[in-house]
């Protein structure tokens, strides 16, 4: 029996490793989760925690999988990452950071045409790590045919992104106040987990109080919220992505880099326009949805997270012990072991 370590550090990590657990359920091989102190312990019954060091060597897992931008280099295991999110960049003038080598992982599980390309020129450089384009584990999830929770109207997803220079939720609440008051619509509002400033998720609990159609949780479920929803309304968040291959419309706010596959507006005031725009899903935005999710995610058979254990034992069996050193990366490390040493307290 095969051990494999689920390292989270952020609540949406449950989403994306859960579908992976489950293929290694599947194979008769057990997992185990690892929880960051920044993450909440949102695991069922019958998932496994491990709490210090010693734990996780008794163990013993074959991998260490993480959809963060980093692990503790000292755990045991092939050290594998299958990202947080699909290569979107927020801001014009940066280079994505999904592309960011940071010296810590073995195995990258690309996603499809708009990440191994690139990624396998970053191996061809560097020759430490290996590429294998698996598909995105939680994309898994978005192609069980699961019927959708009865509505009688439609409910609108708001979920933007942390960064403040891009993020909509400065400037988004009037126009929910007034959508909600106006429009027969429900509304779901979630929050990422760094996006933490208090008075501003006070602002928008407050639209909970003063309109029964409007819901602030501040987790996203991801597949499961959102199937309880037809449109997305976001900004520039990496979900858009996500939310699209589930074949709804989203709506943005200044979208940094808009196409054909959003109706993207300048201003706030032209928010409930698009939203019944998308809510009709017309022919020509539901083709460019169709061609944009497929660039992004090449696999939509259900079997990305196998993908990804077939790619650890190809690693194994091939690669182990015969690359290239990593870099020393010495003060990364030894801030990585004190931040573990802070979090075990």
């Amino acid at each position: 029996m095969k051990h494999y370590l689920l390292f989270a550090s952020h609540s949406y990590a449950f989403s994306i490793l859960r579908p992976l657990e489950e293929a290694i359920r599947k194979r008769g091989d057990k997992a185990a989760w690892w929880l960051e102190y920044s993450c909440p312990d949102l695991r069922t019954e019958d998932e496994q925690r491990l709490y210090n060091l010693a734990e996780v060597k008794r163990f013993r897992p074959i991998a260490v999988i993480a959809p963060g931008n980093w692990v503790y280099p000292f755990f045991p295991g092939i050290k594998v990452e299958v990202f947080h999110g699909y290569p979107m960049r927020k801001r014009i003038e940066e280079i994505d950071d999904h592309f960011t080598l940071r010296g810590w992982w073995d195995i990258y599980c690309t996603q499809g045409p708009s990440s191994t390309p690139y990624f396998n020129e970053l191996a061809d450089r560097n020759r430490y790590f290996k590429i294998y384009e698996t598909g995105w584990c939680k994309a898994d999830s978005f192609m069980l045919q699961e019927p959708e929770p009865h509505r009688t109207r439609p409910c609108i997803l708001y979920a933007p992104t942390f960064s403040k220079g891009i993020s909509s939720a400065w400037e988004m609440a009037p126009a929910i106040d007034r959508l909600a008051q106006s429009e027969e619509w429900d509304w779901i509002i979630t929050f990422h987990p760094l996006l933490t400033d208090p008075v501003l998720s006070e602002e928008y609990r407050q639209l909970e109080k003063r309109h029964p159609n409007v819901r602030f949780q501040r987790i996203n479920e991801g597949i499961k919220t959102f199937r309880q929803t037809d449109v997305l309304l976001c900004d520039s968040s990496s979900l858009i992505v996500e939310y699209l291959m589930t074949r709804k419309p989203v709506v943005t706010l200044r979208n940094t880099h808009p196409g054909d596959y959003l109706i993207d507006v300048q201003h706030t005031e032209e928010i409930g326009e698009a939203i019944h725009r998308a809510l009709q899903r017309p022919e020509e935005l539901m083709g460019a949805i169709d061609r944009y999710t497929a660039y992004h995610e090449a696999h939509r058979d259900g079997l990305n997270s196998m993908r990804v254990l077939e790619a650890i034992d190809d690693f194994a069996a091939h690669y182990q012990g015969r690359l290239a050193r990593k870099p020393l990366n010495l003060w990364r490390k030894t801030q990585m072991f004190i931040r573990y040493l802070k979090s075990r307290k």
